[in-house]
């Protein structure tokens, strides 16, 4: 899966999650590098693309599952030709004439056999990248949902909303540059993140 998709499934996640009231959230408000200019009560949007380009622990997480998902595509590449060449093998030996009948037959049938247990195993490897790819989505957007609650906590906005794509998928065609908190949130998601990484290995 490339990044696009995980960021387009978090989108949609957050999107649903980040209406924020002035009371979300708890009282360990975080201290952004940079603050926004944007007034207690105002609504105010972030660019969810750019925390995605910019947030670290999403791009750790994303690389993570890519390689992940690499490996099984690759293990699964490399089964699929294994399985046609097999089966050309087979069918080469058939046109010649190098197997009886009964031999012809058994063979056919374990290569049945095989095809069916490498149709099961894409199944199974596809539904575990599915998995995987949901698991990191959540992880993400449920770290920049806790974030954001702390966040407002400190700065009590009436809402924060979340855009990302082509103008008409986004709830916000144009905005105030100043009630445009993307840097403001990016700057301390990094941080709090570079705070949980350096906790992890003490």
């Amino acid at each position: 899966m490339k990044k696009t998709l995980v960021i387009a499934g978090i989108a949609a996640v957050v999107a649903m999650l980040s209406s924020c009231n002035q009371n979300q959230g708890s009282n360990a408000a975080p201290a952004p590098a940079q603050d926004s200019t944007a007034v207690a009560g105002s609504i105010v949007f972030f660019n969810m693309d750019k925390v995605m380009e910019g947030y670290d622990m999403a791009n750790d997480l994303t690389s993570v599952f890519e390689t992940k998902t690499s490996g099984i595509q690759a293990e699964i590449d490399r089964r699929g030709k294994k399985l046609e060449k097999d089966a050309a093998d087979f069918q080469n030996k058939v046109d010649k004439g190098l197997l009886t009948q009964s031999v012809a037959q058994v063979q056919y049938q374990k290569l049945q056999q095989q095809q069916q247990e490498y149709q099961q195993y894409v199944m199974r490897k596809q539904q575990e990248m599915n998995e995987e790819q949901q698991v990191t989505m959540n992880q993400i957007a449920n770290s920049i949902q806790e974030f954001v609650n702390e966040y407002n906590a400190e700065k009590g906005y009436a809402m924060i909303i979340a855009t990302a794509g082509a103008v008409l998928s986004t709830p916000v065609v144009t905005g105030d540059p100043k009630l445009d908190i993307t840097d403001d949130l990016l700057a301390g998601l990094n941080a709090a993140y570079i705070k949980t990484k350096e906790s992890a290995k003490k």
